[in-house]
């Protein structure tokens, strides 16, 4: 299984667990964590969702070697890419982040209600180096939640943040101590789940349709700019340089 699924009282954790592929998604595990957040929605016992990667790793993004094979997009019909970031569960969802968050990991994240990190977390928007756009919300929400140019810094540098620099920033919400993330997770999402389930769907809804407001320009032109940029030679030797492990040309 790509993805792993407990629940831990009131908290459903879901483990992306492809550490071979440092927690790439490819399509069937974007349809697995679809289909995980279902059973979060579904079930009325389940309170909250915490996101976190196995290996010391949470997710490097789209895996990149499935692209590069032809194999159609780590996205599906109703929560877009990875299953998840069109459009999230509908309870308060954490992400627990070990090791990096890059690319589409980073915007995994920054699809998630809250942000709990190590110490030695790093977040990064590689996809620059690679002939490719963050279109996943990185470019669109990314600029909403730390000063501009830091995040024009990470769109246009590609150099992973440490994740100290991000929580002085506001962007990750509680920095713990390495390996601890999930722990820490768990303890904000225990204390989510123990308050009344109404009052919290309805302060989270009123959260995220502010935030959405300022959000559809963003997307609507990262969609303009995908579509240029994927038909582009630069798109295709990005791509196939990963997958043969050489510098693009």
């Amino acid at each position: 299984m790509s993805i792993l699924t407990e629940i831990r009282g009131a908290v459903l954790v879901v483990t992306i667990n492809r550490p071979d592929r440092r927690n790439a998604i490819d399509t069937e595990a974007a349809h697995e964590l679809e289909r995980a957040w279902d059973c979060l929605d579904a079930d009325e016992d389940l309170h909250a969702g915490i996101i976190t990667g196995a290996g010391g790793m949470f997710s490097a993004g789209a895996d990149l070697k499935a692209a590069a094979a032809g194999l159609p997009p780590a996205r599906t019909a109703k929560r877009g890419f990875f299953g998840t970031i069109g459009q999230p569960p509908q309870k308060p969802l954490l992400a627990a982040v070990e090791g990096d968050a890059l690319g589409g990991g980073f915007e995994m994240a920054l699809a998630c209600d809250l942000i709990i990190a190590s110490q030695t977390a790093r977040f990064g928007l590689p996809e620059c180096r690679r002939g490719v756009l963050a279109v996943a919300g990185c470019v669109a929400r990314l600029p909403a939640k730390i000063p501009i140019n830091i995040a024009m810094e990470m769109a246009l540098t590609g150099i992973p943040q440490p994740a100290g620099r991000l929580h002085a920033l506001g962007l990750i919400n509680t920095l713990c101590a390495p390996g601890n993330a999930l722990a820490a997770a768990l303890d904000i999402a225990a204390g989510i789940a123990g308050n009344a389930p109404l009052a919290v769907g309805a302060a989270r809804r009123g959260v995220r349709e502010a935030a959405a407001a300022g959000d559809a320009a963003g997307w609507g032109r990262q969609e303009v700019e995908w579509e240029v940029l994927r038909a582009s030679a630069d798109y295709g030797e990005g791509i196939a340089a990963f997958a043969e492990k050489r510098p693009p040309q």
